[in-house]
């Protein structure tokens, strides 16, 4: 294959999708490992519980997909702070159901990219950038938080935890 703006393009979307999916996974995975009440557990009082992590990755992803390349990454409509509050009779499954519909938003805007769409300016909180410089910035910040709920998955589990990578030599 010769390589061309648009090889390069398209080989850029593929893998990004690829880098978001393997982190929704990841945070399933160790999601999977914990019970309802470590969902919801907080290590101390300013901490954030795998189910505010959850909810507030649904929420950014929700707001920054939905009409990526023509509207602000935050929206209107979006209740930040409100991400950050899981009240007591917020089921496991309301939480996961902000995380699926802001991984469906992702989705649905990654099958309409084109790499032609790489360059356009977006707008997220009134800031310009490229779309690829979103993508960047919207991989890093999911990233950070799978990295604490894999974290706090893991210290809630022990040694009864099953490893998502390669296992320790013992």
């Amino acid at each position: 294959m010769s390589l061309t703006a648009e090889t390069l393009g398209a080989t850029v979307l593929d893998d990004t999708l690829l880098t978001f999916q393997r982190q929704k996974e990841l945070a399933e995975k160790a999601i999977a490992q914990v019970s309802d009440d470590d969902f919801f557990r907080t290590v101390d009082p300013e901490a954030n519980s795998i189910a505010v992590i959850v909810k507030h990755i649904g929420g950014n992803l929700r707001s920054r997909w939905t009409d990526f390349l023509t509207t602000d990454g935050e929206k209107p409509t979006r209740d930040r702070d409100g991400e950050f509050v899981v009240p007591g009779e917020t089921s496991r499954a309301d939480v996961m159901s902000v995380w699926n519909a802001g991984w469906a938003a992702l989705f649905d805007a990654f099958a309409q990219l084109r790499p032609a769409d790489l360059l356009t300016v977006v707008v997220i909180r009134k800031e310009s950038m490229t779309a690829i410089a979103a993508m960047h910035r919207a991989l890093a910040h999911i990233s950070q938080h799978v990295g604490q709920i894999v974290l706090l998955a893991k210290h809630y589990r022990s040694a009864d935890w099953k490893t998502l990578s390669i296992p320790r030599a013992r």
